[in-house]
């Protein structure tokens, strides 16, 4: 089984971080077909489901976001190896806990900014990172992907390349565009080395991965929360911060209507008489 494993990980299909996580879950499974005295070809309902079990209880008790994943590669294994089928469809892994954004208050997103301030190349690129992630509600790959010609100050947007390859233009708010004309001006000549049209460079020259974020703050995503949540706390309608995410679904950006629900909920028990 090791063999043909080998060979669907080694196929052009996967991401490397996929690759990595499914070569661990595979492995699990592996193991389990042959605790279970079971080849692949054994697999079927009962199979799976006896495996979601094991995995779900116990020591394992694994969280049900891992089961998902565990289960979405041991069937496109199965695929591969198999063909569809012979692949059970049933849905087993269990309903995943609707987590609501966890978004920072604006004056923790001035002060995360505030926090990376300064006059050196490095602190002006770093400031301009995080308000541009904030402004615009940026993933951390759209940041770091960004090119030079991709911030128009003259009409005050940046075009945005997302998940997918999908495009989109974002407004430039005033305060992202100061941060970035500063560290254009003031702060990337001194990085630069060559060319690399790229928007931020690190000390090098080089363009920039998703890492620098994290340095930065622990969570960057937390920053694109704040922007959907201040947004829609500020009047913005659901379908105007779908397009401002990039989500290809309504129903993705339907969470931070929960998010307003809750501080509607707030404000009521606090102002109505007989709440």
């Amino acid at each position: 089984m090791s063999t043909s494993i080998d060979r669907y990980l080694a196929g052009p299909g996967l991401s490397e971080s996929t690759r990595r996580a499914y070569a661990a879950d595979l492995a699990d499974f592996s193991g389990w077909l042959q605790r279970s005295g079971r080849t692949v070809t054994d697999v079927d309902v009962q199979a799976l489901a006896e495996y979601t079990a094991e995995l779900g209880r116990g020591s394992r008790g694994l969280a049900p976001s891992t089961i998902a994943r565990r289960l979405a590669a041991v069937r496109s294994y199965m695929r591969f190896t198999l063909g569809a089928a012979l692949v059970p469809e049933i849905a087993l892994a269990p309903r995943r806990r609707r987590r609501l954004p966890d978004a920072p208050k604006l004056a923790d997103v001035e002060a995360a900014i505030a926090a990376v301030g300064g006059d050196e190349p490095l602190s002006l690129r770093n400031s301009a990172i995080l308000e541009l992630t904030y402004s615009c509600g940026l993933r951390s790959a759209e940041v770091v992907g960004l090119h030079l010609a991709d911030v128009d100050f003259d009409q005050e947007a940046v075009h945005v390349l997302g998940k997918g390859g999908k495009e989109r233009v974002v407004p430039l708010g005033e305060r992202a565009a100061h941060a970035v004309a500063l560290y254009l001006r003031d702060g990337r000549p001194t990085l630069a080395r060559g060319a690399n049209d790229a928007l931020f460079l690190s000390v090098r020259g080089r363009s920039l991965d998703t890492s620098t974020l994290r340095r930065l703050m622990q969570n960057p995503h937390r920053l694109r929360h704040a922007y959907a949540t201040h947004l829609i706390e500020g009047g913005a309608d659901l379908r105007t911060i779908q397009e401002l995410l990039g989500h290809a679904s309504l129903s993705t950006t339907q969470i931070y209507s929960h998010v307003d629900a809750r501080r509607l909920r707030r404000v009521y028990d606090a102002s109505h008489p007989r709440s």
